[in-house]
């Protein structure tokens, strides 16, 4: 146990940059005119004093292994603990053991010291309270706290506390796998490193590890596994090691990506699939939740598996909600969170959601690539970024909305447009973290495809003429 918080080191800043509270988080540049160790202490006054307010008595932080982590979490945990909180110090670990310490030691507030995938030079703040993710509402609330110096006082004392070991021995308590498999595992140099292939060594598996030395200058490789080029040096190593399959993790380790023996990428929507057929073998009748970037085969599995389908808007901390809020075993995005409550937390975590397909793989014969071979695929884009400004994309979406005619076609307006018509469908909606309209397409064939889209560019020409459109 370390002594109360030492002597304070750091001031609260006049400026707090309004670019650094996102949408699902506080991040941005560690920079002299961004984020610095001053915000991070006032960002732990904050936290601290809403979590005191919300009568929270101790709070867990961890910390990835970007090279302003050290400092950050320090001046972090200074300001939470001048709020009163109970620090537990969990250390250099994923972003979600950090979640599942805040259910193993019953704290249900965290903060995640991490900018997940951004740059090596960036970082930032994921943060839990009282069993709440904090999102665009909540997170500018913790800057207007700081701007108005309104905080509670108090003296909280710092724990350090091992998950780890909690971590692992909770998964190979509750997963076992028939058989052994062979699974190539690339951290991209981030903290997952720290976790998964001693995890995965544990439930039995021979890995093959690329990239998994923690290393905050990301040498190798952007650890973003949604980004295909990504993903080049583990479908080699798969192919050329002949694993069963590959396992990639972002920079925090809360979304996977997955690459079968062949070397074939499969998507979050289709990891879904396989997931929701799984999880509905016991739960039949369950709601399954996914955001509105998933293809319709997605919603069609869960019905011929006896599920229901619940489309929901794009976002981690949106999509988290609905789960818990009508009480969903499964839900997933195409950014590829993926949150388990059937037989788990509830939280997004690409090391367990990893166990979890390890598990259903080692309960058949059949190859990877073969296993994915009979779910339904289709033709269709990866995500089409239109450049348009925060605040031109709102007024533009509303027009489109108003004025644009799509025949008989089906219009979704949870979250932007989705329009889904026999053969196919077409999404339009505002990023929730960057100056772009995010457009993705999917149809039956190519010639579908491309009658799809040409409908989508008269409507959205029809609106502004001058839009240089990504497709």
């Amino acid at each position: 146990m370390a002594a109360q918080g030492k002597i304070n080191q750091w001031n609260v800043p006049e400026i707090v940059p309004a670019t650094l509270f996102r949408a699902y988080d506080i991040r941005g540049p560690v920079t002299s005119e961004a984020l610095t160790p001053g915000l991070a202490y006032a960002v732990g006054l904050s936290i601290g004093s809403e979590a005191r307010e919300q009568g929270q008595k101790a709070i867990v932080v961890g910390r990835d292994g970007r090279l302003s982590g050290p400092k950050l979490t320090a001046a972090l945990i200074q300001g939470l603990c001048e709020t009163g909180l109970a620090v537990l110090n969990v250390g250099l670990v994923p972003t979600p053991l950090v979640y599942f310490a805040t259910n193993r030691l019953e704290t249900n507030s965290g903060v995640m010291v991490t900018a997940s995938h951004n740059p090596g030079h960036h970082n930032g703040f994921k943060i839990v309270l009282n069993g709440k993710t904090l999102r665009s509402e909540e997170i500018a609330t913790i800057r207007t706290r700081i701007l108005e110096r309104r905080f509670v006082k108090g003296h909280g004392a710092v724990v350090d506390v091992d998950i780890i070991e909690d971590y692992e021995s909770y998964i190979t308590k509750h997963i076992q796998l028939d058989r052994p498999l062979k699974v190539v595992v690339d951290c991209g140099n981030g903290i997952a490193g720290k976790v998964a292939p001693a995890l995965y060594r544990k439930l039995g598996c021979e890995v093959v590890e690329l990239f998994c030395e923690v290393d905050g200058h990301f040498p190798n490789h952007h650890p973003d596994p949604t980004i295909p080029a990504n993903l080049t040096d583990l479908i080699h190593k798969v192919k050329e090691t002949q694993a069963d399959l590959g396992l990639a993790f972002d920079g925090d380790a809360d979304r996977l990506g997955i690459v079968t023996d062949k070397g074939e990428i499969i998507w979050p929507d289709r990891q879904m699939m396989l997931f929701s057929m799984d999880v509905l073998s016991r739960l039949p009748g369950s709601d399954i939740v996914f955001d509105v970037k998933c293809s319709r085969s997605l919603a069609e599995i869960i019905k011929k598996y006896g599920g229901n389908p619940v489309m929901w808007r794009t976002g981690h901390s949106i999509l988290k909600a609905k789960l818990f809020e009508i009480g969903a075993p499964l839900a997933g995005e195409m950014s590829g969170h993926i949150f388990f409550k059937d037989e788990w937390f509830g939280f997004d975590d690409g090391i367990y959601v990893g166990a979890r397909l390890l598990r259903i793989i080692s309960q058949t014969n059949q190859r990877t690539s073969e296993i994915f071979a009979e779910l339904p695929d289709s033709v269709n884009t990866p995500e089409l970024k239109l450049p348009m400004t925060e605040e031109k994309k709102q007024p533009f979406m509303q027009a489109l909305l108003k004025k644009a005619d799509f025949g008989n076609a089906k219009l979704i307006t949870i979250d932007g447009l989705r329009v889904e018509f026999e053969d196919g469908w077409g999404l339009i909606r505002p990023s929730n973290t960057s100056p772009y309209l995010i457009l993705r397409f999917e149809a039956d064939t190519e010639e579908k495809l491309k009658r799809i889209q040409e409908i989508f560019r008269t409507q959205l020409r029809m609106i502004d003429n001058a839009l240089e459109l990504p497709f």
